[in-house]
């Protein structure tokens, strides 16, 4: 695949349109091509947050996982609570009269 790029390179630096050598390659080929050049994309986007990211504070970002932090263990509580909650409900209902089953007869 290197070599089919490198072509494409070569090709337009010696004045031939990207465009008319894309229609030599296969459809796959061309498919790969717009992936690459969208991953490129993508990482040239992440790479600008990572250096705008950079320059905040130190303190800046600690406060803000401090508070992420908090939010997080208050959301984790709720849901053990819930999970505990079902686990007792469902232990009340075997123990005061077996699981019902989808018929409405008892097991």
């Amino acid at each position: 695949m290197s070599s089919i790029q490198d072509n494409l390179d070569a090709s337009v630096h010696q004045g031939i349109s990207s465009d008319v050598l894309l229609h030599l390659l296969s459809p796959v080929e061309q498919d790969l091509l717009k992936e690459y050049k969208l991953l490129s994309q993508n990482l040239n986007i992440l790479s600008k947050e990572l250096a705008k990211m950079a320059t905040i504070p130190t303190p800046e970002i600690l406060d803000n996982l401090r508070i992420l932090e908090r939010k997080m263990a208050i959301v984790f509580t709720l849901l053990k609570t819930s999970v505990y909650s079902i686990f007792l409900q469902q232990q009340i209902h075997d123990e005061e009269g077996g699981i019902i089953l989808a018929d409405g007869t008892h097991d």
